[in-house]
């Protein structure tokens, strides 16, 4: 299995290769502009990251775990940028 490592790398690289800014790509992969990512816009997120299908979900979940500061079971704007300020940091 990927480690945690080299799923936060891939997903730097993605923000940083394929957006101007962090705001650029969440508003990318905000589907439905409702200023927040669901668990199937950060699906989205990681398959454009290159993580394998079957980690998607478990890795989907984890993020949402880990960053969802407001228990919305959704990664607004606020923790979307702690967690790539975050990712920034262990890469």
């Amino acid at each position: 299995m990927a480690s945690k490592k080299k799923i936060l790398n891939k997903i730097q690289i993605l923000i940083t290769n394929h957006f101007n800014s962090p705001e650029e790509a969440f508003a990318f992969f905000d589907k439905d502009g409702d200023g927040k990512l669901t668990k199937s816009e950060i699906k989205d997120l990681l398959k454009q990251a290159e993580i394998s299908g079957f980690l998607r979900g478990i890795v989907s979940s984890k993020l949402i775990e880990g960053y969802d500061k407001d228990g919305d079971e959704l990664i607004d704007w606020d923790e979307f940028k702690h967690a790539v300020d975050e990712i920034a940091k262990t890469t």
